[in-house]
């Protein structure tokens, strides 16, 4: 890929089956909140807690798979494909001990971690039901994250779509049956949604595997042969994921202990995050689209030894995200009552919501600009520095939030301001970063 060759056309050839993935993906989100938001706002603030919770631990995994994913992205370019099967390998070896250890986290641990942390004892008790049924689909979780290393990896993203097609449909139609009660099912509320979830991740792996079994040679990659574990080859994933795994682990943490803030205003104010929070994933869904192909196409193109086209290729990217949540944006300034009521009937929550929908429309597109630019780092192989980055960026997005919250006790749409600080010190730290050059040597 010569800086001739890198056109939008193909970043979007990478981009787009991600990017539908991830509408399929946040369309379990945009459901659980509707239908929960039907239910109550106790429901709609357990939903928000247990589905925060989940995603901080599954981050872990995510994170390594993200690790591997960048190296066979560089094995790839180098034209090392035998090699790819290895990584794989090497991460079933990790994830699956990883997912055992998760499991009893979520479906033990965290109802001691929840009792100190929530205050309201109504969201307490639902909250715990919601863990108790989600716990499970940890297994089926990181059995898709390795996949998606592998596809991603390849730049063969387009299966992508059609497993997350799955996991969408299985999850609206369980939602559907089981919140409620539908067609005979029974009505479990919170537990029916979180049961809903497990089964759409598990249809996705079934999804997953089949089409491997039938589109992939095995052969090509030396796929699925489960040789011993290579201490050394492990430890090269291990190397790059594990800046990852922190990084995206406390990324999530951060942003519960955010939620927590918010639960300290109130059961209403809980309830708007939530259904804020629902939007701001479906306005994010071009940005996690695009910056899964910055890491995927960086490393690639580092593998070619393409180094000095990098920083081209990022700004087209960014170019190309930006554009993409501006569409989305708009609808939300525009049109802030339509969408807050797809979530709830209720005057005074839609009231609450709309002012604080708009600050984070406007917040969405700093991080339009932070995420591809700080994929870009992570691309290059140099997650230490990544790990650095956020590390030093969330914590003065969490001071501010803390500051504002009980210090100043200002009230919700203030300290949703926060997406503000997150995205552009995100952008900042970056940029700066990648203009040094520094992520020129060195080898994965």
């Amino acid at each position: 890929m010569s800086k001739a060759d890198i056109k939008y056309s193909r970043i979007w050839q990478v981009a787009y089956p991600i990017i539908l993935g991830s509408i399929a993906q946040n369309l379990i989100n945009f459901t659980d909140t509707a239908f929960l938001g039907r239910v109550g706002e106790i429901a709609l603030g357990a939903g928000a807690l247990g589905g925060i919770f989940y995603l901080a631990v599954i981050m872990l995994g995510l994170g390594f798979s993200t690790g591997a994913q960048i190296i066979i992205s560089r094995r790839f370019g180098e034209g090392k494909l035998k090699d790819i099967g290895q990584i794989i390998d090497q991460s079933i070896y990790f994830l699956l001990p990883l997912a055992m250890f998760v499991f009893v986290l979520l479906r033990y641990w965290s109802i001691d971690i929840l009792s100190y942390a929530v205050d309201s004892e109504a969201i307490f008790a639902e909250t715990s039901i919601y863990m108790k049924y989600r716990a499970g689909g940890i297994f089926f979780a990181f059995g898709n994250m390795v996949f998606r290393s592998f596809y991603v990896g390849l730049q063969k993203t387009k299966v992508i779509t059609y497993t997350t097609v799955v996991l969408a449909i299985v999850n609206i139609v369980l939602d559907y049956l089981l919140i409620f009660g539908n067609f005979g099912m029974p009505e479990m509320g919170v537990a029916g949604a979180a049961l809903a979830s497990v089964i759409a991740e598990a249809s996705a792996l079934l999804f997953f595997i089949g089409h491997t079994f039938i589109k992939i040679d095995f052969a090509d990659y030396a796929l699925f042969k489960f040789c011993k574990p290579d201490l050394k080859r492990f430890m090269g994933i291990l190397r790059i994921a594990i800046p990852i795994m922190m990084q995206q682990f406390i990324s999530l943490s951060v942003w519960f202990i955010f939620f927590l803030f918010i639960e300290k205003l109130g059961e209403a104010s809980l309830a708007v995050s939530n259904i804020i929070r629902s939007v701001y994933v479906i306005l994010m869904i071009p940005v996690w689209g695009f910056a899964t192909a910055t890491n995927t196409l960086v490393s690639y193109l580092i593998g070619l030894k393409q180094q000095n086209v990098v920083m081209a290729l990022i700004y087209k990217i960014v170019v190309l995200c930006f554009s993409g949540v501006l569409f989305i944006v708009s609808l939300g300034i525009l049109f802030p009552d339509l969408i807050m009521s797809v979530y709830t009937n209720d005057a005074e929550l839609i009231a609450m919501g709309i002012p604080v929908l708009k600050v984070v429309s406007v917040g969405a597109l700093f991080l339009s600009i932070g995420f591809i630019l700080f994929n870009g780092v992570s691309g290059t192989g140099k997650t230490n520095i990544s790990l650095l980055i956020e590390l030093i960026v969330l914590s003065i997005y969490l001071s501010y939030t803390y500051i504002v919250i009980n210090v100043f006790n200002a009230d919700i749409t203030i300290a949703w301001t926060s997406e503000f600080v997150y995205g552009l010190l995100l952008s900042l730290f970056s940029y700066a970063y990648l203009k040094t050059g520094r992520w020129k040597t060195g080898s994965i």
